[in-house]
């Protein structure tokens, strides 16, 4: 602007889909009734000319004057609205910056008149245009970059999902948070996930399926259930470390149960150890919300004979707990303060946010941090702590940016304490005025890097501190306390070490993308597989301080025609819909969607094989929220949930089937006794002679059932003879034969003789030609004469009488 005489105010506008996006503002402060919030929304890119601006589609092609009053009524309509303001003649100098070939962004420079420019002072908006076009592909890369990072990780999280049975809870929060992560221009207010309840073949594409609804066709009818995401999901940094506690687990083949709370604070920690001790667990993980709270529970777990650890927060000074695994918040604190110092040269006023100063963690940050900047010219200002409270962050932080128009910087000392900064700093038009440093990678967190609202994070290594407490307690749990302690540092605490993120690569920190790739392959290389030879079942307990936000796993409905989700369905395709436009006001979800602020709405089917198992649906306030990118990335995430939620259900048929096959298995093998019973039975006939019928083939087992039996019975009756008739065996052959000789010695062991009974002159004459011999085995025809035989071996006879 210096180099354009009588120029007062000027904007730098970036093409983000078919809109124009405001970076960068300046001159408009005294007309507008407050700050322009950044980024904020540019207008339209023109019809006729898809790369350039509304008010000068012709800046495409090259630099432009365009009235002022037509440039400010396209792209800043609530200024053109004010009467009065603007000279006659004022016009706006629009010119292009190129990015990757094509125009990217527009620098809009006022002037007096309408003369063009030329000589030096064309030559140096020109160079300044160039080196604006620079630094933005530069950004651009590392964007892309880290959202391929991001996309990366989620897909993984995604997949990893894929277990016996899917939870559609955490599913949607996985994607939800993920897809705000890598997404940030659409700012997505509303991600839901209706899934087509599993009916047997409902929604088959190859079936060709109709969602026509009709009331009077209830049964049926295919019904969705619809689980929605919560709007500020603020636990990626929870969910990570109970994902690096129950990977633990898989690698160790140990139980591991993770359970957070907030609500009740430490009454509610203490509730569940005192439940761990009720249950013996194997250990303990806890990560205190309030350490010299929890101490006597911590000390009657270790009484008990339960290990106990502390994980991302230290134990009280003094504590009985074990071990402390997490982040040496004093040399976390000191680098914050390193890059407050590189952000703020000059020196300048500064708040600092946090959770609570009760919480060690953030007294420990706050003290390194003070101790990096002292001596410096930059001073602490102000000190707040929201008490866990998403909505009362918030408010301070607007109270106090409010409140110190010359605030030069903040920092956000837990995770949620930074997005509160950087929204009241966009809210007040700070936004990348206002050096914020903030504290873990929450899914805001990673969206403000990307709009330079937060400038560097201190990311903590959550999912590492999960892995190695869990990995902690199976050592101390098999190898004894003391000799696992003594493999570990004498001051009892582990340090996971942090990262200082930035969204581009410099001297001091890492680029988003490259902590991303690198935390990813840190996952890997930290395993420890090949464990888990324990003598008894292991089951540890990890406690952490982030409650669950309530989602709604209950909405059931019917899929109709007349909505955004039964079109997807029925057309296979995804669906982008302006909620403004008539096109689609039949639907009922967009209607309702359009009254909740939405004005962009997109539906993505989730396909797996000829099947349509559900649909994502996002919703944006935004105008044009969704990009072909966008569209891209939506789908192929949604592709991978398909296969997730269909692996899950063919996992639990599977386990159906194979449940209903061991029971009938069980059934099969009951019958098969009883029958074996009823086949062989065995009856006293007289004292000291007992009679065994054998029906059917006498195979291996049977026979080692049957003599078993024999020798029971033998005992019991203190039986001189046995009988044993075999009338109903399906063959007497050689291995009969063997089975049968092995019982009559077996007998004979025991002081038993066996009597065989019952061969039919078929089976006689086989044996003969077979030349099977039964040995000294005495045989008679019938059962009877067999009868009389065993009554002269006992002393007694028959008597025949007549009445």
């Amino acid at each position: 602007m210096e180099g354009l005489p009588g120029a007062r105010r000027g904007s730098l506008l970036i093409r983000t889909g078919r809109r124009l996006s405001y970076r960068a503002i300046v001159g408009l402060d005294g007309l507008l009734p407050g700050r322009v919030n950044m980024p904020s929304d540019g207008g339209a890119l023109s019809a006729s000319a898809p790369f350039g601006p509304a008010a000068a589609p012709e800046a495409a092609h090259g630099p432009c004057l365009v009235p002022a009053t037509a440039w400010y009524r396209a792209h800043l309509p609530e200024l053109a609205e004010a009467p009065g303001w603007l000279s006659d003649g004022v016009h706006v100098h629009v010119i292009a910056v190129p990015m990757f070939g094509a125009p990217g962004a527009y620098l809009a420079l006022e002037q007096p008149d309408a003369a063009p420019l030329s000589g030096p002072r064309r030559a140096l908006v020109e160079s300044v245009a160039a080196s604006v076009g620079a630094a933005l592909e530069r950004r651009g890369l590392f964007e892309e970059k880290a959202q391929s990072a991001q996309e990366l990780r989620l897909l993984e999280d995604v997949l990893s999902s894929v277990a016996e049975s899917v939870d559609p809870l955490e599913l949607i929060e996985t994607l939800a948070d993920g897809i705000r992560s890598v997404q940030t221009g659409p700012r997505w207010s509303a991600i839901d996930l209706a899934v087509l309840e599993d009916a047997g073949g409902e929604g088959r594409v190859a079936d060709g399926w109709r969602g026509s609804y009709d009331a009077s066709r209830a049964p049926g009818q295919p019904m969705i259930r619809v689980y929605k995401a919560p709007r500020r999901p603020l636990t990626a940094y929870w969910n990570n470390l109970r994902d690096g506690a129950l990977a633990a687990g898989r690698d160790l083949r140990v139980g591991v149960e993770f359970r957070s709370v907030m609500s009740a604070g430490a009454a509610a920690q203490e509730a569940l150890l005192e439940e761990g001790i009720r249950r013996r667990v194997g250990g303990i993980a806890i990560a205190p919300i309030d350490p010299v709270a929890l101490e006597p529970a911590i000390g009657r777990a270790m009484a008990a004979g339960i290990p106990v650890i502390t994980i991302d927060t230290p134990a009280a000074p003094g504590s009985r707990s074990l071990l402390y695994v997490g982040t040496d918040n004093r040399a976390a604190g000191r680098i914050a303060g390193e890059a407050m110092l590189r952000f703020l040269p000059q020196g300048g006023e500064i708040t600092i946010q946090a959770e609570s100063f009760a919480v060690p963690n953030a007294h420990g940050r706050i003290e390194g941090f003070r101790e990096a900047i002292a001596g410096s010219a930059i001073r602490v200002g102000s000190l707040s702590e929201n008490q866990f409270d998403v909505e009362r962050a918030i408010a301070l932080a607007v109270d106090v940016v409010r409140s110190n128009p010359g605030l030069a910087g903040a920092l956000g000392v837990c995770s949620e304490n930074g997005p509160s900064l950087g929204q009241a700093s966009m809210k007040l038009g700070r936004s990348g005025d206002l050096k914020v440093v903030a504290f873990d990678l929450v899914t805001a967190t990673v969206a403000m890097l990307q709009d330079g609202v937060i400038h560097a994070a201190v990311v903590q290594r959550e999912y590492d501190m999960g892995y190695r407490g869990v990995q902690a307690l199976y050592e101390m749990a098999t190898r004894g306390v003391a000799e696992a302690l003594a493999d570990l540092p004498a001051s009892r605490s582990i340090d996971t070490g942090v990262d200082l993120v930035t969204l581009e690569r410099t001297p001091f920190s890492s680029a988003l993308s490259d902590h991303l790739a690198s935390s990813s392959a840190r996952r890997i290389a930290n395993r420890r597989l090949g464990a888990g030879r324990h003598e008894r079942p292991l089951n540890f307990l990890v406690i952490g301080m982030a409650q669950r936000e309530s989602l709604v796993d209950d909405e059931r409905a019917p899929v109709a025609d007349d909505s955004l989700v039964g079109q997807v369905m029925r057309s296979c395709s995804s669906l982008v819909v302006d909620t403004a436009s008539g096109e689609h006001q039949r639907f009922g979800d967009v209607a309702e969607a359009r009254r909740r602020g939405a004005r962009t709405l997109v539906g993505v089917p989730l396909l797996s094989r000829e099947a349509v198992l559900g649909v994502l649906v996002l919703a944006s306030p935004q105008p044009d929220a969704c990009s072909a990118t966008d569209l891209a990335l939506i789908e192929r995430v949604a592709a991978v949930a398909a296969v997730v939620i269909e692996n899950a259900r063919l996992l639990s048929r599977i386990k159906e089937r194979t449940r209903a096959l061991e029971s009938l298995s069980s059934r099969q093998e009951a019958l098969l006794e009883t029958i074996a019973a009823m086949s062989s039975p065995v009856v006293p006939i007289a004292r000291g002679v007992l009679v065994m019928p054998i029906v059917g083939a006498l195979d291996t087992h049977r026979s080692g059932r049957f003599i078993e039996a024999m020798l029971k019975e033998i005992s019991e009756h203190q039986a001189r003879v046995v009988i044993i008739d075999v009338t109903g065996m399906a063959v007497v052959d050689a291995s009969a034969a063997n089975h049968l000789a092995q019982a009559a010695r077996a007998a004979g062991l025991l002081g038993a003789e066996v009597v065989l009974v019952g061969i039919a002159p078929e089976a006689a004459r086989l044996m003969v030609e077979q030349g099977l011999d039964l040995g000294a085995i005495v045989t008679r025809s019938t059962l009877e004469l067999g009868f009389s035989y065993a009554l002269g071996k006992t002393g007694g006879r028959v008597v025949h009488g007549r009445r």
